[in-house]
């Protein structure tokens, strides 16, 4: 599952190291940048709307198909401490406009470090209107006896899997995880 969050969009890479510190008030010049190639004279963030917030400025108009938005937001899996980024949804399908990529410090008065390489950006396409369709509801386990039979029989082995790799018994080290999903 990890994996495959990982690969359900694509990543804007940072091109240009920068540390950025927040002194924790609200106001725009709370925030200071500092940049490591000392030849640029441009700050790939800006400090657009206070609060902490740390603005980059996506370079590229996105056109999806109609219909499609485009999911804004940090890179999955990829936990950058002191510093969150922030979600946006774009109907990248009729606007012309471009879009930020915002990220708020949390942690202020200590430097936080991007790196080139670095995604600070994932855009992960999705139907617009396909999440409000559907219909969710609560049911018990045991009102649908195949699912439960079947969470049954995997809870179980995965007990015994777990109990096994505690013991350090060779067959289930070697197999580290049980690998479930991979079915």
């Amino acid at each position: 599952p990890l994996l495959i969050a990982n690969q359900a969009g694509w990543f804007i890479l940072n091109d240009q190291a920068f540390e950025v510190i927040w002194d924790g008030t609200p106001a725009l010049s709370g925030v200071r940048i500092r940049l490591h190639d000392k030849k640029s004279s441009r700050p790939p963030v800006t400090s657009h709307f206070g609060e902490g917030i740390i603005t980059f400025h996506i370079p590229y108009l996105f056109r999806t198909s109609p219909g499609y938005n485009l999911l804004v937001r940090g890179p999955s899996n990829w936990p950058k401490d002191g510093i969150q980024a922030l979600e946006g949804l774009v109907e990248s399908d009729w606007t012309s406009a471009t879009f930020t990529m915002n990220w708020k410090i949390t942690r202020p008065k200590r430097w936080l470090r991007f790196d080139v390489g670095e995604p600070m950006c994932m855009l992960v396409p999705q139907r617009r209107g396909e999440l409000e369709a559907f219909q969710t509801g609560i049911a018990a386990l045991s009102s649908n006896v195949e699912l439960n039979d079947a969470y049954t029989q995997w809870a179980a082995s995965r007990s015994q899997f777990l109990t096994e790799l505690r013991l350090r018994k060779p067959e289930a080290v070697d197999r580290k995880w049980q690998k479930d999903y991979f079915q």
